[in-house]
C-alpha cells in the first residue's frame, strides 16, 4: 500500500510577509532597549509642560479675542451692555486674557523643571549604563 499524504505548501510574496510581520508585532510583548527607554523619558521630560501651557495660551488668547471683539464691534449691543461701557470693559477683558496668555511660558518652565527634577535620576542611570 502506498502512502498517498498530499501536501500543500504556500509561500507568501514579500508584501505578504510583510504585512504578516507587522502584524504579528502587534501582539507580541515588546522588550524596550535602554537607549528607546532614554529616549521616551527625554520626550516625557517637556510633553506634559507643553500641554498645559498651550491650554492656557489658545484659553488666554480666547479671551483676549472676546475683549477685543466686545470693544471693537457692537457684539455689546447683543449682549446688552451699554455702547458707552462697552470698549471699557472689553480693555478689561482683552489685558485679562493678555495676562493669562503671558503665564503660558512660565508654567511650561516650572513643570518642565519639576518634571526633569523627578525623571533626572533615571535619565543619570541610563546614560551611565549606555556610557560604560
Amino acid at each position: 500500500m502506498e502512502n498517498n499524504k498530499e501536501s500543500f505548501a504556500y509561500t507568501y510574496s514579500a508584501k505578504e510577509r510583510d504585512e504578516v510581520r507587522k502584524i504579528r508585532e502587534k501582539y507580541v510583548p515588546q522588550v524596550e532597549d535602554r537607549m528607546e527607554r532614554l529616549r521616551r523619558l527625554d520626550r516625557l521630560v517637556t510633553r506634559r509642560g507643553t500641554v498645559l501651557s498651550l491650554i492656557v495660551g489658545i484659553f488666554g488668547a480666547l479671551i483676549m479675542g472676546a475683549g477685543m471683539s466686545l470693544a471693537m464691534t457692537d457684539l455689546a449691543a447683543y449682549v446688552g451692555i451699554p455702547e458707552n461701557q462697552a470698549m471699557l470693559i472689553g480693555i478689561i477683558i482683552g489685558v485679562v486674557g493678555m495676562a493669562i496668555a503671558a503665564v503660558a511660558y512660565p508654567i511650561y518652565s516650572a513643570v518642565t523643571k519639576h518634571d526633569r527634577a523627578r525623571i533626572a535620576p533615571e535619565i543619570i542611570r541610563l546614560t551611565d549604563e549606555l556610557m560604560k
